[in-house]
């Protein structure tokens, strides 16, 4: 499996991961809840927190930024084509708010980031934590994916 990141960086932050790190993050996130597609494709967008802001406002009604927030691509029935088939959706995250939460919960901001991306990832695939059991179910995973990356529990 080899995924295919488009990479869209707006900001000029210190301390983003370079696109090999996002490609493996997916990878094995995508290969941890058996995934089938070969090449998955998948937008990363690194934003500000004013962008965060606005998108979080008008997707989930919070007026406030967030970490990573996650679109599931959805091919319009109209379009038959096949080739929109690896399209799993875009992740957008806001860099100021991954800076700041791992300086705030003292995890290495590397660790943090590689925490969003498969928190968004599984997203992307159909994981949720609306309730309790959805949460474990997901934390577990998010646990595992992490570990197989040699990063510690986030929780």
């Amino acid at each position: 499996m080899t995924p295919q990141i488009d990479l869209q960086n707006t900001i000029d932050s210190e301390g983003i991961p370079k696109l090999e790190n996002f490609q493996l993050w997916v990878k094995v996130t995508l290969v941890e809840v058996d995934y089938s597609l070969d090449e998955p494709e998948i937008t990363v967008r690194i934003v500000s927190t004013n962008e965060s802001n606005q998108l979080n406002l008008s997707y989930r009604g919070k007026d406030k930024p967030t970490n990573v927030l996650s679109f599931p691509f959805e091919k319009p029935e109209m379009i038959p084509l096949e080739e929109l088939d690896n399209f799993l959706g875009d992740l957008v995250i806001c860099a100021d708010v991954v800076s700041r939460e791992a300086s705030e919960q003292n995890k290495p901001l590397l660790a943090h980031w590689a925490h969003m991306v498969v928190h968004g990832i599984l997203h992307l695939v159909g994981f949720d934590h609306q309730n309790n059991k959805q949460a474990a179910e997901m934390e577990a995973i998010e646990i595992a994916v992490l570990k197989a990356l040699n990063f510690r529990n986030p929780y």
